[in-house]
């Protein structure tokens, strides 16, 4: 088939990621002229960004207040594209609050959308499944018990997998990783995930620090962490200042969560990262106090941490907000160090939850593709219980 131009956008790191994996899966298909907002990954695989998705990155509510300039700059140089390019279908990755009111102006416009990465609105305030129904063709889940919540608010909604199903693996065996960087067989070995966004960092970063003191005083721990690529030393200061002997690991975290016997990972995609490397953790994580008191009304999910929730249950344990400090982060790592028989069960209980996350047609990135594609040849111009849908 042609291929017309088409828009994907993706606002933040893990976005550009998929993004960047599915525009290949779509030149693949003969797909040759991509635009629109991303990363690194999406330009290396030929996609023309109109903008980058660093400029409107954000963490909490209160931090969109002081990048509103950006977002609204941003968003009217990608409407400006779709004037000139006049792309048939626009592509959405995740990130809700940009993407839903791309979507109202791109259907103005008469461009259809598909979510690729549903908005985890099952979390917290469900009720913007309506807007979703109303301005998306398509929703793509990439877990399955999105799809449930989506198609009860009538949402054209497919459970495709994760996309990182099959691409999580390590560079070598834990044994060659520890002699790789000089580790002490005969102790502990701990990784540290404090996130990828430097005022992500910068928040959860201290109170590891802290537990890592406690650690390495009380159960003599060796410490990994991981960074995210082209982060900002600044950012890192108080782990390589600590005088701990922290290993900085750039761009390697697959590695990092391999090689440790327990990890502190932040709540996100790192948390379903470490799931698929079988890696026993614990879920730390900490935004704004105004920023939690904004959400707390909001949240309806009964788990924060991803493998909890997809195993329906508290299989790793959390420790969010007010909960996340140094002694309770050293305090929950002691009790999985001391217990090799709880992390056997973890891991068991995390082998689960990569069997759920497989998709029931294959691989993710390729059946995003395919919907892609259905969606260009006309196959899918109304929903398929036949309902229009218009704004």
């Amino acid at each position: 088939m042609t291929f017309p131009p088409l828009l994907i956008s993706a606002g933040e790191a893990s976005g550009d990621l998929h993004a960047g994996r599915l525009a290949a899966a779509l030149r693949e298909r003969g797909a040759g002229q991509l635009f629109g907002l991303g990363g690194p990954q999406m330009r290396a695989e030929g996609v023309d960004l109109v903008a980058e998705s660093r400029e409107v990155s954000v963490l909490g509510i209160t931090e969109i207040l002081h990048r509103l300039p950006d977002l609204r700059r941003v968003f009217r140089r990608l409407l400006a594209e779709v004037d000139a390019r006049r792309p048939p279908l626009a592509v959405l990755v995740d990130f809700p609050g940009f993407h839903l009111r791309l979507a109202r102006h791109l259907r103005r416009r008469g461009v259809r959308n598909v979510y690729f990465i549903a908005p985890q609105f099952w979390a917290w305030r469900p009720w913007r499944a309506r807007v979703v129904r109303r301005r998306f063709e398509r929703v793509l889940c990439i877990f399955p018990f999105e799809l449930d919540f989506y198609t009860l608010n009538g949402v054209d909604a497919e459970f495709i997998g994760h996309p990182l199903v099959g691409h999580v693996h390590p560079s070598a065996p834990q044994a060659e990783l520890r002699h790789r960087w000089g580790l002490d067989a005969g102790r502990p070995v701990v990784a540290l995930l404090p996130g990828s966004r430097g005022r992500e960092v910068a928040q959860n970063l201290p109170p590891l620090v802290e537990a890592a003191r406690e650690l390495a005083s009380t159960r003599r721990a060796q410490f990994l962490l991981a960074a995210a690529p082209g982060l900002e030393s600044a950012a890192l200061a108080p782990a390589r200042e600590s005088g701990l002997g922290i290993r900085v690991i750039e761009g390697a975290a697959y590695d990092v969560l391999t090689a440790a016997d327990v990890s502190v990972v932040s709540s996100g995609t790192a948390t379903v990262e470490a799931a698929l490397c079988g890696a026993p953790m614990v879920v730390v994580y900490r935004v704004s106090r105004m920023t939690a008191a904004m959400a707390r009304p909001l949240i309806r999910a009964p788990h924060f941490a991803m493998p909890n929730l997809i195993a329906r249950r508290p299989l790793v344990p959390e420790l969010i907000q007010d909960a996340f400090t140094g002694p309770g982060v050293a305090r929950e790592v002691a009790r999985l160090l001391d217990s090799p028989g709880e992390r056997e069960a973890m891991k068991r209980g995390l082998a689960s939850v990569e069997e759920l996350l497989h998709g029931p047609r294959g691989d993710a990135i390729h059946r995003a593709a395919d919907v892609v594609c259905e969606m260009l040849r006309g196959d899918t111009t109304r929903g398929r219980d036949g309902t229009s849908y218009s704004e």
